[in-house]
Formats: C-alpha cells, sequence, structure tokens
C-alpha cells in the first residue's frame, strides 16, 4: 500500500522535443511552477541509460531537494509501445517516483483533458499518435521527410519544390509567386539544379527552415504554393482518419507543433478534411499552449490511478 504524498510533493512534467527539452515542476497541492527550457541537442543522445540519467539530473536540479510524486515525459522519437517502456524501465531502474512515458504528440490531447484521443505533430515532422488503452499505442506516419512525414515543415518544402519541378515540366517559366520563392529561399543557382540543391541540404531542420517561404507564396497568389499547402493538410488529418480506421475509437484529434500552429491556411486545410473524412465524428482542435502541460497532466494521473503492468492509465484526466 503506497503512503499519500506529502503537501511539498512536486510534480514534474517533460516535453522532450527534437529542437527544445522543457521541464516543469509544480506543487502537487497547488502553487507556483518552476519551469527548465534546454535545447536538447545539448544532452540527449538517444541512449535510453544515459539520457534517463542525464534526465533525472536535471529533473532533481529543479526540484532543489523537494519529494516528488510523479514524473510524466513526452518524448519525441519514442515511436511505439516498446520504445516508450525501454526509456520508461531506464529511469524505472534509478527511480522509484511513479513515471510514465509517452510520444510527444500524446501530451497535446491530454493538456486539454482529452484521455485517449489522437494527437496529429505538424512541426520539423510530422506523426499521429493515440492510446485507447495503456497497454495499447497505435501510430501513423512519423517516417521521416525523405519518405513521409506529410504536412511537416520539411515535407512541405520537399512538396513544394516537386511542385515547381513539375511546373517547369509542364512548360512553365519562372515568375510564379512559389518558384520565385523556391529559388530565392533555398539559393537555387538554376534549373537543372532544383532538386540537387534541396538533396545536399539533408538535414530535416534545414529543409524545414525554408517552409515560410511556401505560405508566403500562397499569400502572394500563388496557386502552387495554395495547393501544396492543402495537400499537407490533408495529409495530415488522413493520418488520423487511419488510426481511426484501425480502431483508435477517439472523438477528438488535437494538431499541434510549430507549423501548424502558426500558420491558419494548414490548420484551415487539416479540419475541413478531418470533418469530411470522419463526417463529423472527429472533432479537430488547434493546440497553441505548451505541451508540457499535458506532461504534468500525466504525471498528476500517476497519483490518482493504480499502475497497470508497468503503465498507468491517464484516463484519470478525463
Amino acid at each position: 500500500m503506497s503512503l499519500p504524498a506529502p503537501d511539498t510533493a512536486l510534480i514534474v512534467g517533460v516535453d522532450i522535443g527534437g529542437t527544445k527539452t522543457h521541464l516543469r515542476a509544480q506543487p502537487l497541492a497547488g502553487g507556483t511552477a518552476r519551469d527548465l527550457i534546454v535545447p536538447s541537442a545539448e544532452w540527449r543522445r538517444r541512449d535510453w541509460e544515459r539520457d534517463a540519467a542525464v534526465l533525472l539530473e536535471m529533473i532533481d536540479g529543479l526540484a532543489k531537494g523537494a519529494p516528488l510524486a510523479a514524473i510524466g515525459v513526452g518524448a519525441h522519437g519514442c515511436d511505439d509501445a516498446e520504445e516508450c517502456e525501454a526509456f520508461r524501465a531506464a529511469f524505472a531502474a534509478r527511480t522509484a517516483t511513479p513515471l510514465q512515458v509517452v510520444n510527444d504528440a500524446e501530451l497535446m490531447p491530454l493538456a486539454l483533458g482529452f484521455a485517449e484521443q489522437i494527437g496529429v505533430v505538424a512541426g520539423t515532422g510530422s506523426i499521429a499518435v493515440c492510446r485507447p488503452s495503456p497497454q495499447r499505442m497505435m501510430v501513423a506516419g512519423g517516417w521521416g521527410w525523405i519518405v513521409g512525414d506529410e504536412g511537416s515543415a520539411a515535407s512541405l518544402v520537399r512538396e513544394a519544390v516537386r511542385a515547381v519541378a513539375r511546373h517547369f515540366d509542364a512548360g512553365g517559366a519562372r515568375g510564379e509567386p512559389l518558384v520565385e520563392a523556391i529559388f530565392d529561399t533555398l539559393q537555387v543557382p538554376s534549373i537543372p539544379r532544383l532538386g540537387s540543391t534541396l538533396t545536399e541540404m539533408r538535414s530535416a531542420a534545414v529543409v524545414g527552415r525554408h517552409a515560410a517561404a511556401i505560405f508566403q507564396a500562397a499569400e502572394a497568389g500563388s496557386s502552387l504554393a495554395a495547393t501544396v499547402i492543402r495537400e499537407g493538410g490533408r495529409a495530415l488529418a488522413q493520418m488520423a482518419i487511419l488510426l481511426d480506421a484501425r480502431g483508435a475509437g477517439a472523438r477528438h484529434a488535437v494538431a499541434g507543433g510549430s507549423v501548424i500552429a502558426a500558420q491558419p491556411r494548414l490548420w484551415e486545410a487539416f479540419a475541413a478534411e478531418l470533418a469530411e473524412a470522419s463526417a463529423g465524428r472527429i472533432a479537430a482542435h488547434l493546440f497553441t499552449g505548451n505541451p508540457v502541460e499535458g506532461a504534468c497532466r500525466l504525471a498528476i494521473s500517476l497519483t490518482r490511478s493504480p499502475a497497470t503492468g508497468g503503465t498507468r492509465s491517464a484516463a484519470a484526466l478525463s
């Protein structure tokens, strides 16, 4: 039988993103939270054991000696149940504090109080995740920008370059707003070098930095850019539809991430496609807050619900 947490106990939420890691410690009984934000590249090595040890050191520093009631972690790159469990087990070997690891896409519906619903990330990459039960994690997308990640920043740039290439193949010329935007932002030296310029960038983060040019081209009247954005939003919605077809049973899909949260055209395309493809059964929500809020709610749920086979249900959130 576990003892109740002392009044001074903290819960800690951790959002490990591809770019930054956000830790938040807040009193379980209520009060002012403390935050720590560090670049993920400074500490993360994708080694479960090492990363767990380093993250616990950061949590200890943030807690400043206060007892911990629970820790909730959402991690970019924990893309199936086995990876989440491997990371959780690495923590469990070092701390007795109740702890759960989920994919970072799961934090957005949790932050809005939607347990067991779909989270869709559209940032540098894209992925849709739903956990209809503690032991069942469902994923669509997340394959990387070379072959997938539709609707993400890097994928939108890839599709914009493809649209420009097809524009030239069809006899088009310079002057179209998306054509000029791509040549300018990617510093393409000549038409024949369009594809190789993109290839040489290699990194999704580097490619994704140029996505803003596509939305600017759409605002300038480019039909090519408008099509790229519309198709990207549709593809994001289709990831949620695929999870629905596989039995997710969700009634809400929460979309967030740096691109879709900042670009209304992409969000509108996502919401319209989801409404049509689900015949209105799945409601679309745009998340513009901090995903660490979901990690904190996950941690709070761990103080309320019993463990089940190494994981705990987030249903207490609903």
